[in-house]
């Protein structure tokens, strides 16, 4: 049932109302996908979480996030209908952005004023109500948004809704897009003593021109650090203005009523049905055409139709999660591949994480491909491209993703460094003399110049002799599993080998580890932009600093203050150890005695061929999602669309379930092999998904729930015929029982006379 309202006014043949939907989920998204694009990096970095148990959250989030449309489709459909649950949802939705913010601001528990929070407790439990109360407020209306959009249109304008749809989606992407490119600068990314010109320009294109130079962002009343509270707190902002924006055109909606409490009554009618048709198993009792007819004795049959319309369409639900566990893996798998890739584009130097801004992207390209380009030519084809075919399509477009994602890693696995097993040690060796030095490190001999390595590491399975110019002998016994460098000074009249433990993994997030031997007479100090080896003592090494890609100053300063100024061009993940020769003097030429001694080579796969399976999940996700919002649309009774709608998006929760679960029981030692084991998993799961679309019938709920209205009316008509001639049969014979009573007293009075 529906309000009254005027006809609302249309633009171009669409309701003015959906305007301030596409708005309102336009900033909705920003806030979301802006928040959890540095979730991450708050847990780890403000909470001081580990990677695992920052991942383990992250994720429970996001699977809450897509459990609770149920409730939120409840309270629509139930109680008080999509636009009084999306308003009010919204403001819980915002108040927690606003409590996400505030528990990333440290100084209010920093008492000491050293930077770091003294209650971490305080911040931990803002954090996990503010996390709360977003799941619950973006989940809410996530269901009801996009079905109250379809509401604004009439029964005449199918063309209308479907392109609406994909407006909606594109609305999504284009403020998941933004988001993730600006909330990681609020957030302070990038500091102004490590950027190039050519990193500058890279986020000057990024970021459309508006920003001419990016420095670090950094909050604080006393101690300035990284600024979350900004991150979060523009979200925030984001939010309000969504809910304001849905507010002002409330005049303008075509808003429909709930109707009951329906899941309810979904579930008491299925479960009725199933307990009359056990009871009723016996063959004596003649079978019925649906299991869901076994409930006409207590429910109406257009309860039961409607139920029947929406199993249909939750039983083609079932394999969908299989797609979004792949989809997912954008922000997860993918990115990890891209660490171990070059990102350089020439002009534009592309971070590892910064690759999923390729997926909205893409979005906002193919939408509008599909809807005014492939789909037109593929109806003037005469082909029956249905939404079930499109479906599939997509989910096979998207194991194709995997497939190339398998032929990506393949090509990387070839680049990496190879790196021991836990019964093997590896050493690399590095002459600190100023002579030729003749080596034999076990069954190895080779020659090492002055300040140079040998290059690749040596495999070591037990402790090994090693003979320095020939006369001298040590025994060294390196630690299994890891990679060491021997270092070999002069210690006094004879070399001496020191010995210290290298990384023996690939930087994360396509970052350069840097370290130092100080080989110089003195203690140095060595510094880039606010990281700080701290003193590092003559013969000794420092710890490693985290370096990102491009020009690197190095500040080398003595105790005397005099500062030597060394630059380096990184890559994307590389290892080097800076020697700093015992002949080093500060001046104009101090660089010439700085030799850089590389641990692992940088990335040299490049990331664009990340952009074929990234063209292939999103034309993916265009035909599946698009398409699948519209059918759940489509297929839905009118008093049950937000129920099916969050049904879909359960669909995404699942998925998030399924990654988690392949992740910890999958044993596979190659990364390839996992990729090609979901795309054999989904495209299982898509010859079933055809099979089962196959068989399904499309219908019309409006015409269904029309006809069923109509025999009601018939049944009623029938039950008033009947009932009048009931009533006129029982007053005929009242007055006939009447007359034969009068001719019966006249008879016997007759008699007495």
């Amino acid at each position: 049932m529906k309000k009254p309202r005027a006809k609302s006014a249309t633009v171009f043949g669409y309701p003015v109302s959906i305007f301030f939907i596409v708005v309102n989920e336009f900033c909705e998204r920003f806030s979301y996908y802006g928040m959890r694009a540095v979730l991450v990096l708050y847990f780890k970095y403000f909470l001081g979480w580990d990677d695992d148990f920052a991942t383990t959250i992250y994720h429970t989030f996001v699977a809450l996030c897509y459990l609770t449309p149920i409730l939120g489709a409840i309270v629509a459909d139930s109680w008080l209908g999509k636009f009084k649950t999306i308003v009010y949802l919204s403001i819980v939705y915002a108040l927690g952005q606003v409590i996400m913010a505030v528990s990333a601001i440290h100084d209010i528990t920093d008492t000491n004023r050293d930077g770091t929070p003294d209650n971490m407790t305080f911040h931990v439990a803002l954090s996990m109500v503010g996390l709360v109360l977003i799941a619950l407020g973006t989940g809410g209306i996530k269901p009801c948004v996009a079905a109250f959009g379809g509401d604004q249109f009439e029964d005449h304008q199918e063309k209308q809704r479907s392109t609406f749809f994909s407006i909606f989606y594109l609305s999504i992407n284009a403020g998941s897009l933004l988001s993730t490119v600006i909330t990681p600068i609020l957030r302070g990314e990038l500091g102004p003593s490590n950027i190039n010109d050519k990193q500058i320009w890279t986020n000057v294109k990024i970021c459309l021109s508006v920003f001419v130079r990016f420095p670090a962002q950094e909050c604080g009343i006393h101690v300035p650090q990284k600024c979350y509270p900004l991150a979060f707190g523009v979200p925030a902002a984001l939010m309000v203005v969504a809910l304001i924006v849905f507010i002002v055109g409330s005049g303008m909606y075509n808003k429909t009523a709930p109707q009951g409490n329906i899941l309810v009554k979904v579930c008491k009618c299925i479960g009725f049905a199933i307990k009359n048709r056990f009871q009723h198993r016996s063959p004596q009792y003649p079978k019925r055409s649906h299991w869901m007819d076994w409930a006409e004795e207590k429910y109406d049959k257009l309860l039961i139709a409607q139920v029947k319309m929406v199993l249909k369409v939750l039983f083609l639900y079932i394999p969908l999660p299989m797609f979004w566990a792949l989809f997912d893996q954008q922000g997860s798998r993918w990115t990890l591949q891209a660490t171990t890739m070059d990102g350089d584009f020439g002009i534009l130097i592309i971070q590892p994480d910064q690759m999923q801004t390729v997926n909205p992207i893409l979005i906002l390209i193919l939408v509008p491909i599909m809807d005014s380009v492939i789909y037109p030519l593929i109806s003037k084809c005469k082909l029956n491209f249905s939404p079930l075919k499109r479906m599939t399509v997509g989910m096979f477009l998207a194991a194709l993703a995997f497939v190339a994602a398998g032929l990506v890693q393949i090509q990387i696995d070839q680049t990496l460094p190879q790196f021991p097993s836990d019964t093997v040690s590896q050493a690399k060796f590095i002459n600190m003399l100023d002579r030729k030095l003749p080596i034999r490190a076990g069954a190895n001999n080779f020659t090492l110049d002055p300040f140079t390595s040998n290059g690749d590491y040596l495999n070591f399975e037990d402790s090994f002799q090693l003979n320095v110019n020939y006369s001298n002998n040590f025994v060294l016994s390196l630690s299994e599993g890891n990679r060491s460098t021997v270092v070999i000074i002069q210690d006094g009249p004879t070399p001496r080998p020191l010995t210290f433990i290298d990384t023996k993994t690939k930087p994360e997030q396509g970052a350069n580890s840097i370290r130092f031997f100080n080989g110089f007479s003195s203690t140095m100090n060595l510094s880039l932009g606010t990281e700080d080896t701290g003193p590092v003592a003559t013969n000794t090494m420092s710890d490693y600093i985290l370096v990102p890609q491009g020009q690197a100053a190095y500040r080398i300063k003595d105790n005397a203050g005099k500062e030597c100024l060394y630059t380096q061009s990184l890559g994307f993940g590389s290892s080097y150890t800076l020697i700093i020769k015992p002949t080093f003097q500060f001046g104009q030429n101090c660089t010439e005695s700085i030799q850089p001694v590389m641990d692992i080579s940088p990335n040299s796969f490049h990331m664009a061929w990340q952009i074929p399976q990234y063209f292939l999940i999103t034309a993916g996700e265009v035909v599946f999602s698009v398409t699948g919002l519209e059918f759940s649309y489509s297929q839905a009774p009118s008093n049950m669309k937000s129920v099916l709608q969050a049904g879909w998006l359960l669909t995404v929760a699942v998925g998030n379930i399924i990654v988690l679960i392949v992740a910890e029981a999958a044993t596979l030692s190659e990364q390839w092999a996992e990729y090609i084991l979901f795309a054999s998993l989904l495209i299982l799961v898509c010859i079933i998904f055809a099979f089962m679309a196959y068989f399904y019938t499309y219908i019309d709920p409006t015409k269904i729930e029309a006809q069923f209205a109509h025999n009601d009316d018939d049944e009623k008509k029938r039950k008033s015929v009947e009932m009048v001639r009931k009533d006129s049969f029982q007053n005929h014979n009242k007055n006939r029982r009447s007359s034969d009573s009068n001719f019966d007293e006249n008879k016997f009075k007759n008699s007495r006379l």
